[in-house]
């Protein structure tokens, strides 16, 4: 016996009236955001559906191969729209992007749904594709984060690190304190996130799984282990790819990159 409450098409066109609602206020006071809610509402059905397709399509095929060529594709959007939200662009980065984002979110999801969930096999499916989705959705913000942080602040403030490198500081060291704040930011998000769980807001999964009927105390367990998994793969992509920015930042002697400017030079 289903606990949940299934939903119709009908139920979901009411739920756009309150996108409607959205665009009555933007056209009340003249925000100019009328199309772009209709074109987001629009993009957010059709590329769940999309989604909702594909999951039952490797769901019920239950193959290591799918299940991989799916999580390929979307650790490859993901790393796609962290590049997109970098304000200096830099040969060499996208691809070390794309690499910290594969690694840090690719690593974790494994250990979650093998190690801690204890999934048979590790890559089934209902279990490794929604907490990659989870995973990637906080990475790509964090990584996007810290990684615009460092570029930009080693671009703006190339002098500085020009004079640190001229005093005999190594490149690692002339951006080290770039690196950190770099890291902080990507992090903050997340970090923000935990200080509220549970008391202002109620996260995503733990609400999924409470409309399906799921136990409350299973439900928190599982937000926990969610909230713990988001925070290391946060970390580990935003250290990655702001170590493998680095050095695309520096030349092998040692110089700040000619190419590297200020976002109001490019």
């Amino acid at each position: 016996m289903k606990q949940y409450i299934e939903l119709s098409p009908l139920d979901v066109a009411l739920a756009a009236g309150l996108v409607f609602a959205a665009g009555l206020v933007s056209a009340l006071f003249r925000l100019g955001l009328s199309k772009r809610l209709a074109v987001g509402a629009l993009r957010t059905a059709l590329q769940l559906g999309i989604a909702g397709a594909a999951l039952e399509l490797v769901f019920g095929m239950k193959h290591v191969i799918l299940v991989l060529l799916l999580a390929a594709g979307m650790i490859f959007l993901a790393g796609r729209e962290a590049i997109r939200r970098q304000a200096v662009r830099l040969s060499g980065v996208p691809g070390d992007t794309l690499l910290a984002m594969a690694v840090s979110s690719f690593v974790v999801a494994v250990i979650v749904t093998g190690v801690v969930v204890g999934a048979k096999p590790w890559w089934a499916p209902q279990f490794f594709i929604p907490l990659l989705g989870m995973i990637l959705g906080n990475s790509l913000n964090g990584i996007s984060l810290a990684l615009d942080r460092f570029l930009t602040s080693c671009a703006t403030r190339r002098r500085e690190i020009e004079a640190r490198l001229a005093l005999g500081a190594t490149a690692a060291e002339a951006s080290r304190p770039f690196l950190r704040d770099a890291v902080r930011t990507g992090m903050t998000p997340i970090i923000n996130a935990m200080a509220i769980v549970g008391l202002v807001s109620l996260p995503g999964m733990m609400t999924g799984q409470l409309l399906a009927g799921a136990d409350p105390r299973d439900a928190v367990l599982y937000q926990i282990v969610v909230m713990y998994m988001l925070v290391a793969a946060v970390a580990i992509g935003s250290v990655l790819a702001v170590l493998l920015a680095r050095r695309r930042v520096f030349t092998r002697d040692m110089a700040l990159r000619q190419d590297l400017k200020a976002p109001r030079e490019l």
